[in-house]
C-alpha cells in the first residue's frame, strides 16, 4: 500500500465519519425540536446533571440520537488511529506501530477516565 493510497483511505474515513455524525446529530436535533422536548428553560435555579454512558438510555429518544451522533464523532479519529496502526503493522514499520499504539492508548485512556 502506497503512502498516497493510505492518505486517500484515511481522508475518506474521516470525511465519512464526520458526515455520518453530522447527519445523526441533525436528525436527533430535528426530532428534538419537532417533539417540543425542550420545554421552557428555567434559568433561575442551577441544577447540574452528571450523566455517563450508562445512563444514556434513560434519556428521551431524541437526546439519545444526538448523543450517539456525538459519540460517532468522537470515535472517528480513534478509528483513524486504529487504521494507521494496522497499516503500519502491514508495512512492518515497528517504530511507527509503537508510536501509534502509544497514541491509541492515550486516546482510550482519556476517554475512559473522562
Amino acid at each position: 500500500m502506497t503512502d498516497q493510497k493510505l492518505e486517500q483511505i484515511v481522508g475518506s474515513l474521516l470525511r465519512t465519519g464526520v458526515a455520518a455524525a453530522a447527519a445523526v446529530v441533525f436528525a436527533g436535533g430535528v426530532w428534538y425540536v419537532a417533539t417540543g422536548a425542550a420545554g421552557i428553560a428555567d434559568y433561575h435555579r442551577f441544577r447540574p446533571e452528571t450523566r455517563g454512558l450508562h445512563s444514556m438510555f434513560t434519556l428521551p429518544g431524541p437526546q439519545v440520537v444526538i448523543l450517539l451522533g456525538l459519540l460517532l464523532l468522537i470515535i472517528t479519529p480513534i478509528a483513524r488511529v486504529g487504521f494507521a496502526l494496522v497499516a503500519f503493522a502491514l508495512e512492518r514499520d515497528w517504530a511507527y506501530v509503537a508510536i501509534t499504539l502509544a497514541v491509541l492508548g492515550v486516546l482510550l485512556y482519556s476517554i475512559g477516565v473522562g
